[in-house]
């Protein structure tokens, strides 16, 4: 996928490109798990998501989804052990066909800015740290009280150095 109207930021001495989107009401079937990033269960959520993911018969694509539902000040007051939820996902046309064990969630529409990670999904901590705690805090957006997600297209290769997803973190305009 093209960025267009794309902008560059500069984060850890390179070049990033980002785009501001603004996403309409999406519906998303999958599964959850409560966790931390202290107490990260991700694996254990796509390693029970993802064998039963062609369950799920109306996905609008072939992109995952894994999505994070922050408490409204978990920025604010970061703590490592703070609990939040974890999805793994797939947008559908409706929610008609919903399989045993799994669950919805609608995703509000919002403004996003998009980013491209690229590398292993173990090492992208850092990649974070300077969008969240310099970028946006220079920037003409700030945090919204949305879910965070990533979009995982036909680049991503799971935990391999080669692998590329977007990063969609949700933001409004400053007043």
């Amino acid at each position: 996928m093209k960025f267009q109207n794309k902008q560059s930021v500069q984060v850890l001495g390179s070049i990033k490109e980002y785009r501001i989107k603004e996403i309409p009401v999406k519906k998303l079937v999958g599964k959850r798990m409560t966790m931390s990033f202290a107490d990260n269960k991700t694996g254990k959520l796509w390693k029970s998501f993802m064998p039963r993911r062609k369950e799920i018969p109306n996905n609008i694509n072939q992109r995952l989804i894994s999505m994070q539902v922050y408490p409204s000040v978990f920025f604010a007051n970061f703590n490592p052990t703070t609990p939040f939820e974890k999805w793994a996902a797939v947008e559908v046309t409706d929610f008609n066909s919903v399989p045993k064990g799994m669950e919805t969630f609608v995703l509000p529409e919002g403004l996003y800015i998009v980013f491209i990670y690229r590398g292993k999904a173990s090492g992208a901590a850092p990649f974070f740290q300077p969008i969240l705690g310099e970028w946006l805090p220079q920037s003409a957006y700030l945090l919204d009280d949305s879910p965070h997600f990533e979009l995982l297209g036909k680049k991503y290769k799971n935990d391999s150095p080669d692998s590329e997803e977007e990063i969609w973190i949700p933001v409004r305009k400053k007043e």
